[in-house]
This record gives C-alpha cells, structure tokens and sequence, in this order.
C-alpha cells in the first residue's frame, strides 16, 4: 500500500491529496494520512511546493467534513439507519456519540487527529444531533489544523524514512498512531533543541 501511495502521489500530487482528504472525512476507506505523509516528503525533496501540499490537505479536509456533516443533516434518519445496518458503522457511531456526549465540542476538535477513526462519524453524529453548525465548523477547522500539519509536517521532516513511518502508521490507529506521530516530532524536537544548545554553547576557558 505505501508504496502504491508514493507513486500516486508523484504522478497525481496535490489534485488527488485535495480528493483524498475530501473523500476521507466522508468514511471512505482511503489513504489519507499515507497520502499526506508521501506529498510532505515530496515537498521536502522540492517536488511539490509545501504550502500547495498544505492548503490542498486542509482545504479538501475542511470541505469533507462539512459536507459530511451537511448531508447527516439533510438525510436524517435515512443516513442513521444506513448507518446503524452494518455493525462496523454502528459501532463507530456509538462511540461517536458517546465521545460528544462526553467532551462536547471538543469533541470534533479531537476527533480530527486524536481519534481519527471516528471522525468522518463525528461529523455524521453531529449533523443528525443538529449540533450547532457553527460551533462545528471553528472545531473543526481548528481540528483539521493539527491533522493536516502532523501528517504534512511528520512528511516533510523525515522524507528519508517514508517507507518505515508509513507502514508504521498504517498498522496504527486513534491513540497509537497519535502517540507514534507525537513521540517522532518529540524526538525530532529534542535534538533540534540539543544542536541549537551545542552551537550556542560558550567555549570552555583553557
């Protein structure tokens, strides 16, 4: 699979990473993250421009979440029984539910990158709750800031070990692949801290 999604994402680049991240945030199974991952590697070697990369993930992310969240409001109880016939979808619409009853609002935040899994339903849950669209939006848009720029960021930074991180993250998900992504630019975080420390270091006195 990854390495599928490298050559799609050299041969197509930010047009099928717009689609991709669109698609995605309708519960579509397609290889956004991956996809993200390969065009911030593409962007570091100078393939693809950064903030095209960027703007075309957020903007197709964004789009797809509020797309989603419109048709859960339009369709009703058409979508949630839809919905609730496949036990895989019903189950992630429970805890879908569930999480927004917990943490309200936040809750689309987080459910963007933290639990990723449940987004695309978060956004159904949220239009069928008739869930302020307002209020879901500026969650959202503030949710698909972290996504867009952990996925993009994590590319970008270690291009040369795409293949590993890829196949990595594609057996993760929710928790662990957020705790793998914080571990590696908290890692990367160090040792920029250590080599700026080192060159700023004053010279021993002999």
């Amino acid at each position: 699979m990854t390495e599928l999604v490298l050559t799609l994402a050299a041969d197509y680049g930010i047009a099928l990473l717009f689609c991709v991240t669109f698609l995605s945030c309708l519960a579509l199974p397609v290889p956004s993250s991956l996809l993200m991952l390969a065009c911030g590697g593409f962007a570091a070697t100078g393939d693809l421009s950064l903030i095209a990369v960027a703007a075309a993930a957020y903007c197709g992310a964004v789009l797809g979440d509020n797309t989603g969240y419109w048709i859960a409001r339009g369709l009703g109880d058409r979508l949630a029984n839809w919905l609730n016939a496949a036990p895989k979808r019903a189950k992630l619409m429970t805890r879908s539910r569930a999480f927004m009853q917990r943490w309200g609002g936040s809750s689309v935040f987080f459910s963007c990158w933290l639990v990723a899994p449940l987004g695309p339903y978060m956004n159904y849950v949220s239009g069928l709750s008739k869930f302020s669209w307002l209020r879901f939006a500026l969650w959202g848009l503030a949710g698909e800031i972290v996504w867009v720029g952990l996925y993009v960021g994590l590319g970008y930074t270690f291009a040369d070990q795409m293949t590993l991180i890829g196949n990595l993250l594609a057996n993760l998900s929710g928790f662990l692949a957020a705790a793998v992504v914080a571990a590696l630019l908290g890692r990367w975080l160090l040792r920029a801290s250590d080599a700026r420390s080192g060159k700023t270091a004053p010279a021993p006195h002999i």
